[in-house]
């Protein structure tokens, strides 16, 4: 069973270093915007298997260093916290969700109704595109 809490931002940088720059030290894990964010895990038998970090500009929310553990990926957890955010990001009144994605992932992100944008860059030998979700506050 997958369930998924707010922590504090060291707790991300493990898996973070782990699944997206395995080549850094775990020391250069750190952002500097992140203790201006907010931080999420979702956790498996009480580990840590997914995490993202989201940053909120006005209604402008982005997500950054999204990781799956490996072994937890195609299982749907990655899923599970990307609707976490989303959820999140329209409670407190966002109206667009959006990360810079790294190539190999857009299909993943075009399954969970996030559209292309066409802005492509390279950036640490890594090729991006910007995805976003438009979203609309619920009324209930």
């Amino acid at each position: 069973m997958i369930y998924i809490e707010q922590i504090r931002p060291e707790l991300t940088w493990k898996l973070r270093q782990k699944v997206l720059y395995p080549a850094e030290h775990l020391s250069r894990m750190k952002m500097d915007e992140d203790d201006n964010g907010y931080h999420f895990a979702a956790f498996h038998n009480n580990y840590i298997v997914a995490i993202v970090s989201l940053f909120i500009k006005g209604a402008d929310f982005q997500f950054r260093k999204f990781a799956v553990d490996e072994t937890m990926q195609g299982r749907g957890v990655g899923g599970q916290l990307l609707s976490y955010i989303t959820d999140f990001a329209i409670a407190e009144g966002a109206t667009r969700l959006w990360c810079n994605a790294r190539i190999s992932a857009i299909g993943f992100y075009l399954k969970h109704g996030f559209v292309q944008t066409g802005t492509l860059f390279s950036k640490n030998g890594f090729d991006y595109e910007i995805i976003e979700k438009k979203l609309f506050e619920m009324k209930g």
